[in-house]
């Protein structure tokens, strides 16, 4: 369990950072980074709704027991 914490935590700092990278891209006007960053930040936010998913399951499953 706590290693998918861990996970989450780092998710959030991920897309933390691909959204500031993103803002810097786009104020300097790099976009091909930009166009990268995007891509990222959306594949973090993905795997961070199927670990949030995992996470209810796994909380659910034990509030069963």
């Amino acid at each position: 369990m706590g290693k998918k914490f861990a996970l989450n935590i780092f998710y959030n700092l991920a897309i933390i950072l691909s959204i500031l990278g993103l803002v810097w891209c786009y104020n300097n006007a790099k976009y091909l980074p930009a166009g990268f960053l995007v891509g990222t930040t959306a594949c973090l936010f993905y795997f961070k709704y199927q670990l949030s998913k995992d996470l209810r399951k796994s909380f659910r499953e034990r509030d069963q027991k």
